[in-house]
């Protein structure tokens, strides 16, 4: 299932035309601005009757760095009993895959998943083939050249109003997210491959730990040596293993940094995969929770922000950045 949210607006199974839906809108949020009504209408509307059986419903998640790519399979249901009312408005969806990591996807079609409505068409950069291959085979291969940068207009519903949302590039973004994807796509770019290893080790020194990088090469599973104290040989000695690839890493790249740690002695490992993982190493690792711990992409900036004024020079050369402070507005 796909939709949620609008839990004071009613059924909409009846509702034929937008002007059905916005009626129904304006009952059940008689406190929203109008603005917030035209808003909850368009995307009530493109959920009621805009998606087809067949579209691609693409969903980023909020529990973790990674979006979710389905088919829509069915008509409008409201599940009147369902428990939470903030779920009732849905439309039924094949996943086809639910573990499509962020940095795998090009920044233009990023952007058009950072609006903030709930429910909007993607319609610019050839977004429907590049889904469909993100969906497929886990890679975005750009917009092709023979489409139009510009994209296509949405395609016309009977009762659109002239008002009508239709499109991702009409709606407000959200300002964080596409921050963050801006700086995650910099940050990989200039510190691909053993440069992200120099990263992370300059990261786990402004944490108190001294580190030695092994030189570009094959390593056998250890990037980076860590220890506390003077000499960096105090508890809890690490063993780093950093993987750069846009793509999840799998369950041997696990069982490489657990044979490592046993070989080095270590107390603990550290995976620094900014694609991700994949399910199987996830699982695997459900009993190793106080051998090994992951570190994503969004993990590696989070750790980067809060010691960013202690890195290098060259680092912060490197990727530049400024703390803006922004009023927190909703949509609508």
């Amino acid at each position: 299932m796909t939709g949620g949210g609008f839990d004071e607006v009613s059924d909409l199974t009846g509702a034929s035309t937008r002007d059905d839906v916005q009626a129904l809108v304006r009952k059940g949020a008689s406190g929203q601005s109008e603005g917030a009504i035209r808003n909850f209408t368009a995307q009530l509307w493109a959920l009621r009757a805009r998606m087809n059986i067949g579209d691609l419903v693409v969903m980023p998640l909020k529990s973790s760095p990674h979006v979710a790519i389905g088919r829509v399979t069915g008509n409008y249901t409201y599940l009147a009993d369902e428990e939470g009312r903030d779920r009732r408005h849905v439309r039924p969806v094949q996943w086809l895959t639910v573990d499509v990591p962020r940095t795998v996807v090009k920044q233009d079609l990023l952007h058009s998943l950072g609006a903030f409505s709930t429910v909007c068409e993607i319609s610019r950069n050839d977004a429907a083939w590049r889904l469909q291959r993100l969906a497929e085979d886990g890679t975005d291969p750009g917009a092709r050249t023979a489409v139009s940068n510009t994209g296509k207009a949405p395609r016309p519903v009977p009762g659109d109003g002239d008002d009508e949302v239709l499109d991702s590039s009409q709606l407000d973004i959200d300002i964080e997210r596409y921050a963050m994807d801006r700086i995650t796509s910099r940050t990989i770019e200039v510190f691909a491959g053993h440069r992200l290893t120099d990263l992370v080790a300059a990261i786990l020194e402004a944490e108190g730990m001294r580190c030695e990088v092994s030189p570009p090469g094959p390593d056998h599973g250890v990037d980076i040596v860590a220890g506390t104290g003077v000499l960096g040989l105090g508890a809890p000695r690490l063993v780093v293993q950093v993987k750069s690839e846009a793509t999840a890493v799998g369950l041997p790249v696990v069982q490489q940094l657990l044979g490592a740690m046993t070989a080095q002695g270590a107390d603990q490992g550290l995976l620094v995969a900014w694609g991700g993982i994949t399910r199987q190493a996830r699982q695997h690792l459900a009993s190793q929770r106080f051998a090994i711990r992951i570190w994503e992409a969004g993990d590696v900036l989070d750790r980067l922000f809060r010691h960013y004024r202690g890195l290098p020079a060259d680092i912060q050369a490197d990727l530049p950045l400024k703390q803006v402070w922004t009023l927190v507005e909703e949509a609508g």
